[in-house]
């Protein structure tokens, strides 16, 4: 059984900075996806970035040059160092873990940031 469990949300002012922790347990094949994604009240969840075992590594637009995912594969472990927080960034951010064609999801974090 995989469970991830996610780490480091909050409140934080627009301009700030937060850094998400996920981490995976259980039976995981080496090479997989890990990611963030993110939904905000009366939104669909969409994607924010993700990064392969391998390093390769996708990104929103929305998000470019102010996030930056990054993993560490013996941890089984992913993180997102988030800065230049913008009030839009507010929502709550889930991890997730794709291997075998098979999506795990975390339970969730909330990021709010205040203007």
């Amino acid at each position: 059984q995989v469970r991830l469990v996610e780490s480091g949300g909050g409140l934080v002012q627009a301009g700030g900075s937060l850094r998400l922790s996920c981490a995976a347990s259980g039976s995981i094949f080496k090479i997989n996806v890990m990611g963030w994604y993110r939904q905000a009240p009366g939104k669909q969840r969409e994607l924010v970035a993700t990064m392969t075992s391998g390093g390769s590594t996708n990104y929103a637009d929305s998000v470019k040059a102010r996030f930056t995912i990054s993993r560490d594969n013996a941890k089984n472990t992913v993180y997102l160092q988030m800065n230049s927080l913008k009030p839009e960034d507010t929502a709550v951010y889930y991890c997730k873990l794709n291997f075998w064609g098979n999506d795990y999801w975390g339970q969730g974090t909330q990021i709010t940031v205040s203007s």
